[in-house]
């Protein structure tokens, strides 16, 4: 289905007719992006309510930009997630100050089938990697927030970061690394 989306949208986009109505295909992105953008955003803001006005933020600047997407320019993954990142960014320069939320809130994110035993040790491993990120400096916070929050692939990560696809992986390794150090020396 994501392929035929991505195909259908880019053909859709790329129409030329000023009459052609987006709305169904926003619809389907919508569907298709909140989720991750939304978690996203959990990674980013520690605030529930700020993260679901800055998605929504997201969704309203995609609505009035849908024109300007061009597939030969980049995948839309990484133009949304681009949209998504200087929203946060705005967000933090309009608070005047850079703060890294902590990611204390993901614990309280639904599960699928939830037990009280497996809820009780996935809300310690939560809270004992929550803690250990804090250790990480905030681009490889930002780039793990990317991969595992938004699901998107290091060559679309390294596009919206502006490095190279293999230093992306690079950092990823090292900070992945590094937190499972962290995380051994705990227990």
């Amino acid at each position: 289905m994501e392929k035929s989306l991505t195909m259908s949208l880019s053909k859709e986009l790329c129409l030329q007719d000023k009459a052609h109505s987006y709305t169904d295909i926003f619809a389907d992105i919508f569907d298709r992006y909140y989720n991750r953008i939304y978690k996203y955003m959990r990674y980013r803001i520690n605030r529930i309510e700020e993260a679901e006005d800055l998605s929504s933020q997201v969704f309203e600047q995609v609505m009035q930009k849908i024109e300007t997407y061009h597939p030969d320019r980049g995948a839309f993954e990484v133009w949304l997630f681009t949209i998504a990142q200087n929203t946060v960014n705005a967000h933090y320069r309009q608070r005047k100050r850079w703060i890294w939320s902590p990611l204390e809130s993901i614990r309280n994110l639904p599960s699928e089938r939830p037990n009280p035993e497996a809820v009780a040790v996935h809300s310690e491993d939560q809270s004992r990697l929550l803690a250990a990120l804090t250790s990480l400096d905030e681009r490889e916070r930002n780039i793990i927030a990317m991969k595992f929050a938004g699901g998107l692939k290091n060559r679309e990560i390294a596009q919206l970061m502006g490095l190279s696809e293999s230093n992306t992986g690079v950092i990823l390794y090292r900070s992945l690394h590094q937190l499972r150090e962290i995380l051994e020396e705990e227990e």
